[in-house]
């Protein structure tokens, strides 16, 4: 039996199959990205504020505070070692020797200094 001999027709309609199938996996991507976009979007909607005070707690037992932050900091540590507070209790730990944050200067900010 004879091999069939293919003819420039039949390697274009092999090529569009094989990019019809690219053309559906790019789409599907598309689609996945975008719905992955909009989740990011309502998930940075729904996203608590930052808050403007941060108190770090310190390693161990006692857990004692051991700086104060400005909510911005990006040396603050994360939870659980550190909590947010409010400007007055930021000021009230200053106030009883919690060092602040050589880095953000939340004494300045809040306008404690010695």
């Amino acid at each position: 039996m004879p091999d069939k001999v293919l003819t420039r027709l039949d390697l274009l309609r092999f090529l569009e199959r094989v990019q019809e199938g690219d053309l559906a996996r790019t789409r599907r991507w598309l689609a996945d990205e975008e719905r992955r976009e909009t989740e990011r979007a309502r998930a940075a909607a729904h996203r608590p504020p930052a808050p403007d005070w941060l108190i770090e707690q310190g390693i161990g037992q006692g857990r004692r505070p051991v700086n104060v932050h400005a909510g911005h900091c990006v040396m603050a540590p994360k939870p659980p070692r550190v909590r947010a507070v409010t400007q007055e209790q930021a000021r009230q730990a200053l106030g009883e020797r919690v060092e602040a944050c050589p880095h953000c200067r939340p004494d300045t900010e809040l306008g404690v200094l010695d």
